[in-house]
């Protein structure tokens, strides 16, 4: 199968398809030192909170793991024993959710994007198995970018408890192989994870590299500010442009109107576009020191 197409009826409907979704956002994080992985940040935003506008069409968010600060209201659990391994993480989370599929997620997916969601539920819709999963560009199975059908899944778990004693500790392949599963070859991107400070440091490379650090600018914006508005920054920058006779920064003119709208929508005091203000700044802060740390010497910060 292909990558998904936005402009496809069938995906379309596929991504209206009620589903719950389970991020997990647990684990030890070894190989960055017992970081706080989902926290860390990538264009300024969190490892989290971009794998959360990923799903944001689900009913219910489930995140398992410690509760933090979040773009979106999620509701949160934790495995049983702590640090079980991510099929006990996984049953948690199951625990929480009611909706027929449920899309399973890892919290370190920076460029996990809500196409990719769509094109899983619309191949679970189109095979009619019990789950559909990316592949890597290796071939590679990816269980935690991947959506289940609900009963199956419940299923499994409860037998593997039964045969083993006990979730914990198990690897995820045990299950994946119990399931009728489709695959999706999606964006290249979509599975690429954040395991070590080299994979974190690539990703904010890239977002910057890549032609679409405007686009990423803009989201962090908007995430920030807590708006929802579909910013046609084409006219945007022309209006920009001709008001200042050519615009050497182009993210200063967008994100100043995406201030005043936040403002407007608050309430239009002087203290609203005070705080937008201020939250936009701590932002561009925020972005402008990742920068700096890829610039120059590495630390422990990533």
């Amino acid at each position: 199968m292909t990558a998904y197409d936005a402009a496809a009826p069938a995906y379309e409907a596929a991504a209206s398809a009620p589903y719950d979704a389970v991020v997990l956002a647990g684990g030890a994080a070894r190989r960055l030192g017992g970081a706080d992985k989902p926290g860390l940040s990538v264009g300024g935003r969190s490892l989290l909170d971009r794998v959360l506008t990923a799903c944001e069409g689900a009913a219910t968010t489930v995140v398992v793991g410690g509760r933090r600060p979040t773009a979106r209201p999620v509701v949160w659990t934790r495995e049983e024993p702590a640090g079980g391994g991510p099929l006990a993480a996984l049953d948690a989370g199951l625990r929480r959710t009611s909706a027929p599929n449920v899309l399973v997620l890892s919290a370190d997916l920076p460029f996990l994007t809500a196409p990719t969601v769509a094109a899983l539920l619309a191949e679970l819709r189109r095979t009619g198995g019990e789950g559909a999963l990316c592949t890597d560009a290796d071939g590679r199975d990816q269980p935690l970018v991947a959506v289940y059908r609900a009963e199956p899944l419940r299923r499994e778990l409860t037998l593997l408890a039964t045969e083993h004693g006990s979730l914990a500790g198990l690897p995820l392949r045990l299950l994946t192989r119990e399931l009728d599963l489709a695959r999706i070859t999606a964006d290249p991107l979509a599975s690429f994870d954040c395991d070590t400070w080299e994979d974190l440091a690539a990703a904010r490379a890239r977002i910057r590299d890549d032609g679409g650090v405007l686009d990423e600018w803009i989201t962090a914006v908007k995430d920030e500010l807590g708006i929802e508005l579909d910013v046609d920054t084409g006219v945007l920058l022309d209006l920009a442009r001709d008001a200042a006779h050519g615009v050497a920064r182009p993210a200063a003119p967008l994100t100043t109107f995406l201030v005043g709208y936040a403002a407007a929508k608050a309430g239009g005091e002087g203290r609203d576009v005070a705080e937008a203000a201020r939250k936009a700044a701590a932002l561009a802060n925020r972005w402008a020191a990742e920068t700096e740390a890829a610039d120059g010497p590495k630390n422990d910060a990533g």
